[in-house]
């Protein structure tokens, strides 16, 4: 199963995992790190920016996102093009070259999620792979029903994800339909997965992504079939464990040399 972390806050959190990103680095400067969007990851991007004003290089850090919306220019501020670029690779002086975000162009839509396949492989794999959850157990943009073994496709978003994003957007109409999205296949083959979550809101969710079945269902619960994933949450969100107090003691217990 994976291990759970509980912290007293989404910024404890945040630091946690950014200091086991930072001793990656330091033990191997060209890491690759995958990034997500929204607001659950910007805790560990804030941590890390801190990291490198105590002088960790990043420079030579390569990053992969999770998704793109389908149709957004690259350059409108909400595009994940935009918002890597305004959130991570900037704050965390990474070299842009390094930092990929899947293709959602609409004139070249139809082979995107195969040619993302291919510089994923290429590259060589994503060491550690940034997650958030939604509310309906969607990891990336992989909604409810999505394959467990999918690869980088084209999905249709959800009315729920489309109202969850809308906050971004001045109105909830111009929420794009469709994206592109790694798929749960494609995230199984990181090398370690860190799953978010923060907020009384992601309690009931995360309880059943890390607990219930694994199931197409919840997307999310696909963590339970990968040999190294780590869920880390704050004390609101893992209200509905029912092994709150296991996972606390084994953490506990956790000798200090396996890191996150």
């Amino acid at each position: 199963m994976a291990e759970v972390v509980i912290v007293d806050s989404p910024a404890t959190g945040g630091a946690l995992v950014a200091r086991h990103i930072a001793t990656q680095v330091r033990h191997s400067s060209d890491f690759t790190l995958g990034v997500a969007t929204g607001s659950t990851p910007l805790p560990v991007y804030a941590a890390l920016a801190r990291e490198r004003s105590d002088g960790l290089d990043l420079s030579g850090v390569s990053a992969f996102a999770l998704d793109e919306y389908v149709g957004l220019p690259r350059d409108h501020p909400e595009s994940y093009h935009s918002v890597i670029h305004r959130e991570v690779t900037e704050p965390l002086g990474l070299d842009p070259s390094l930092v990929r975000v899947p293709d959602g162009d609409e004139a070249t839509i139809a082979t995107a999620g195969e040619r993302y396949e291919t510089e994923l492989d290429a590259h060589g794999g994503v060491g550690l792979q940034l997650l958030g959850i939604g509310t309906d157990g969607h990891v990336g943009f992989n909604e409810p029903g999505s394959s467990l073994a999918s690869l980088t496709r084209i999905k249709t978003l959800t009315a729920r994800t489309r109202a969850d994003n809308a906050r971004f957007f001045d109105t909830p109409e111009q929420v794009p339909t469709h994206c592109i999205t790694q798929g749960i296949g494609t995230i199984l083959r990181a090398q370690h997965l860190v799953l978010l979550a923060f907020g009384a809101g992601k309690a009931d969710v995360i309880a059943r992504a890390v607990e219930g079945p694994v199931t197409a269902t919840i997307p999310g619960s696909c963590i339970q079939l990968h040999p190294h994933a780590t869920v880390v949450v704050d004390e609101a969100a893992a209200t509905r464990f029912e092994r709150a107090d296991y996972y606390r003691w084994v953490y506990e217990h956790k000798p200090a040399w396996q890191g996150l």
